[in-house]
């Protein structure tokens, strides 16, 4: 029943499982408000949500067990199931006009993530002990296998994740209030994001974060979210090189970003490299936008970021840098895997407002390496550029405040 009370849980089940037994095909969600536990997709099926549908996913998190194999912050383990969740499948769906609710907030879930912004009261369980735990587990080489979390362990799940899938789509849905990633796919390739709208400010509430994904084509979205707007990965530190998989051939285009720490972001969980990145005509501007173009790493995740495109950007406002590359980020350097930055290309952008242009800081024995600014109008900034431990920065037609910058050496 749509009454947003009765448990669903075993419905959707039964109906994926039958429709997936008759060979595939679609399990609609018609109008009303559906409450369920977690929903893990088969091979062929389209989950489809009809404009005034909405699957709300309770908030008790046990009806997110048994553990599944998925990633937290880049390192693999067992956890709390996704709210929506498919291992190893092809040709699978969630589409439609409706709506996902993970129903999180400073009551449920949120709190886990130890911050008092989002419910956190000291004396109450939070993720610190089990997060710290499962990167030392992968710093040692402790087999997957081993590291099974779940309750008692406070590590918030995605809430869409494709885990090893090929030929996914999501498309037209909007997703609200979840408990931390919102679109995750790992280890997947053939992922088309499209249509959809992201709307939540909660603890690491990122929009869409491809990490270890191939052939991913993310188009027509609106992201507004407590964190990165799109973020693309490829795991954390030891357990990102052991798995050493990268994200690459991935496109970005014809989408809106609003609030967030960083409108297109790659990092910081890239241990695993990022590859040929094309982003193209994207509209970012919100005062709690932080960072339009966002590149952040260290010496401890070390991997790559290779060929990264951006075309016919437009930048309202934003409240700190409009393109940032920052190796300082979080630990910082001196940790023996020093990152690889290369051919980050930027053409035909436009930035209304920032606090700078440019933030790009390298290392010295690791410096940035070939940054091209062409045609890039940044018309009112408040603060001098940083450029740290740059090798081949190219300016060409690049403004600020009106004034045009020398052109540099092609």
């Amino acid at each position: 029943m749509g009454d947003g009370v009765t448990d669903c849980t075993t419905a959707f089940r039964r109906a994926i499982q039958a429709c997936a037994g008759s060979g595939g095909g679609h399990v609609v969600v018609p109008a009303g408000r559906f409450a369920t536990g977690a929903i893990r997709l088969l091979s062929n099926i389209n989950l489809h949500i009809t404009k005034d549908a909405t699957i709300a996913f309770v908030t008790d998190p046990r009806a997110y067990l048994p553990v599944v194999l998925t990633r937290f912050e880049g390192t693999e383990l067992y956890n709390y199931s996704p709210m929506i969740y498919a291992y190893g499948q092809h040709d699978i769906a969630v589409t439609g006009r409706g709506t996902v609710d993970a129903q999180s907030d400073n009551a449920h879930w949120w709190p886990w993530s130890g911050k008092t912004r989002y419910g956190w009261q000291p004396g109450q369980p939070s993720q610190t002990a089990a997060r710290d735990r499962l990167r030392a587990m992968a710093e040692q080489a402790v087999p997957v296998e081993q590291r099974v979390f779940g309750e008692g362990g406070y590590l918030r799940p995605s809430f869409i994740q494709p885990y090893r899938c090929r030929n996914v789509l999501i498309e037209g849905i909007t997703v609200h209030n979840s408990p931390m990633w919102e679109i995750h796919p790992v280890l997947s390739e053939n992922v088309l994001v499209r249509d959809v709208t992201v709307n939540t400010h909660g603890p690491n509430n990122d929009g869409c974060n491809p990490e270890s994904s191939r052939y991913v084509v993310i188009r027509g979205c609106s992201f507004d979210t407590g964190d990165d707007c799109i973020a693309i990965k490829s795991g954390r530190n030891a357990d990102g090189r052991r798995v050493n998989v990268p994200s690459e051939l991935i496109l970005v285009e014809d989408c809106q970003f609003r609030a967030g720490h960083g409108g297109v972001t790659v990092g910081s969980e890239m241990s695993g490299g990022v590859r040929d990145v094309f982003a193209r005509n994207l509209h970012l501007s919100s005062p709690d936008l932080d960072i339009a173009l966002r590149f952040k790493t260290n010496s401890m995740r070390g991997g790559f970021v290779e060929n990264f495109y951006a075309r016919d950007i437009t930048v309202g406002t934003v409240a700190a840098s409009a393109i940032e590359i920052d190796f300082n980020y979080d630990e910082g350097p001196g940790h023996g895997f020093n990152p690889l930055v290369r051919g980050i290309d930027i053409r035909d952008m436009t930035v209304e407002t920032a606090r700078r242009a440019l933030s790009l800081r390298g290392y010295p024995e690791a410096p940035i390496r070939d940054v091209r600014l062409t045609r890039v109008n940044f018309k009112q900034v408040s603060q001098p550029d940083i450029v740290e431990n740059v090798t081949g920065l190219r300016l060409r037609e690049v403004y600020e405040n009106g004034q045009r910058l020398p052109d540099t050496a092609a």
